[in-house]
């Protein structure tokens, strides 16, 4: 008589379906996240290249023609308003701009242009008869004055700005006519030596 003990088998366990977290780690394989990545590589390397090819060739800097905001600061201002003329190419003006619009008889008028120089640089222009201006208050307040230059014919005080810039300017009759900005001493001086009284 044979007698049977307990089976060597053990029954089986249900094992629980593993988390979606763990089912995302065994996907994040190299050549997947290589896969998933080549797309959006492509489209940045597209855009790149589109935006290169549309600069390719193209002056980044915008000129501006100063004439018709240098012409109604001289309708307006009850002074004699100066201004570069002829200077020599690669001075570009690049911004112009007036308070005369709103100006009545009488009223201060302040003129600035600015220059990109030839060697990419800023020089800028002002020639305002108003003391509190802060296009000149920005520039004068806290100059050193250092030396006095002729150019163009006329006497300009050479001074170095809170900035560490070069200005150059005169001061007459309640007038004072401005040229500072990054560019170097020559350019600036070019710059003065190139103002003079609005024709018209």
């Amino acid at each position: 008589m044979t007698a049977h003990g307990p089976t060597s088998e053990r029954p089986t366990e249900d094992r629980p379906a593993p988390s979606p977290a763990v089912q995302r780690a065994n996907r994040m394989s190299a050549g997947n996240m290589i896969r998933s990545l080549a797309p959006l590589v492509v489209i940045v390397l597209l855009i790149a290249g589109w935006v290169a090819f549309r600069q390719s060739g193209v002056d980044p800097v915008r000129t501006v023609d100063p004439g018709t905001t240098v012409s109604l600061a001289a309708a307006r201002a009850s002074y004699p308003v100066v201004a570069p003329a002829g200077l020599p190419e690669g001075y570009r003006p690049t911004s112009a701009r007036t308070d005369a619009g709103d100006a009545e008889a009488g009223d201060p008028v302040t003129l600035e242009v600015g220059y990109l120089t030839p060697s990419d640089e800023y020089a800028g222009f002002v020639v305002s008869d108003d003391a509190r201006a802060g296009a000149v208050t920005d520039v004068l307040g806290g100059a050193e004055e250092q030396d006095s230059v002729d150019l163009g014919g006329a006497t300009w005080t050479r001074g170095t700005t809170e900035r560490g810039e070069t200005a150059l300017w005169q001061a007459a009759d309640g007038v004072t006519v401005l040229v500072t900005g990054s560019a170097a001493d020559d350019e600036l001086e070019r710059v003065a030596a190139a103002v003079a009284p609005v024709s018209g």
